[in-house]
């Protein structure tokens, strides 16, 4: 059945960035139920329809018009020169795109003055690549292990990476960084000019965002004597002001403020220092900002 034209038509993308996104969509309270139909889940949200697609052909789609919204990386979008709106960047799946090649065909670090053989998924970055750097170079496309064509089959590689460690095994060295992707939300351009489909993206936007804000964040709630409150409150970091409210039966205070987690380890032995007592610190599902 052909669902109504105001209805979102949803991408998430499969294989390693599937488990990231449901995850994510799951803790915004969105769940993802996959049927005996495994490419056509049932989403719990209303007016969305989902589909698991290649994040490839996600960008593909959404330049077409095709799909309203869908999760894709930076990489395949810049590689693809699609002209899509990005929603967010949910820091998911951080990869870099890199130039790499053997340890042994470097000459003073760098390539060997001489026509070379770049082997890539990533044609069209790899090819601005090498017109950038005045390189000779013939363009090898690969399909998946393209870290292991050089020497025998390619001088250098254009790849994504993300801790370098498959890079090492098999000894190359990375020379250049084109650029740094991650799991990214993005949605078409024709989508967004409809107001029925832009109002239902943006509570969905906000949905997820919600979700990626408070996994940056606590809920740090303390006690405090009147005397030495403003003293706790100099060094309390918070995304406006802290909540402070009067103890029961008492001149003490109450404060409640939501912390970057990385922040913890100086915040929470200053407070102490400063007079705070019963610190407590939660993990909050969401944030609304």
């Amino acid at each position: 059945m052909v669902p109504p034209a105001s209805t979102i038509q949803f991408a998430i993308p499969k294989g390693r960035m599937y488990a990231e996104v449901s995850r994510l969509l799951e803790d915004a309270g969105i769940r993802i139920t996959v049927t005996a139909r495994d490419y056509r889940p049932l989403i719990g949200i209303p007016d969305f329809t989902v589909k698991i697609l290649k994040p490839r052909a996600i960008v593909e789609m959404l330049a077409a018009g095709a799909r309203d919204l869908g999760f894709a990386g930076a990489d395949w979008v810049a590689e693809s020169g699609a002209e899509l709106v990005e929603l967010l960047d949910t820091g998911l799946d951080p990869v870099r795109l890199v130039a790499a090649a053997p340890r042994s065909i470097l000459a003073a670090g760098g390539l060997p003055d001489r026509p070379l053989v770049v082997a890539t998924e990533y044609v069209g970055l790899a090819q601005r690549w090498v017109d950038s750097g005045g390189i000779q170079a013939t363009l090898l496309r690969s399909y998946g292990a393209t870290e292991v064509l050089p020497p025998e089959d390619a001088d250098c590689i254009v790849d994504n990476t993300a801790s370098g460690a498959t890079l090492t095994q098999n000894s190359l060295e990375v020379l250049d960084v084109l650029m740094e992707s991650s799991t990214r939300l993005y949605a078409s351009p024709r989508a967004l000019d409809l107001s029925e489909k832009r109002e239902r993206i943006e509570r969905f936007v906000m949905l997820v965002r919600s979700v990626l804000e408070a996994r940056k964040r606590v809920m740090l709630e303390l006690n405090v004597p009147a005397d030495r409150l403003e003293r706790v409150i100099e060094v309390l970091p918070c995304m406006r002001e802290p909540t402070i409210a009067r103890l029961h039966a008492s001149d003490d205070y109450a404060v409640k403020a939501a912390v970057l987690r990385n922040q913890l380890p100086r915040v929470i032995p200053s407070i102490k220092v400063r007079g705070g007592t019963d610190i407590v610190v939660t993990t909050p599902e969401q944030i609304v900002v």
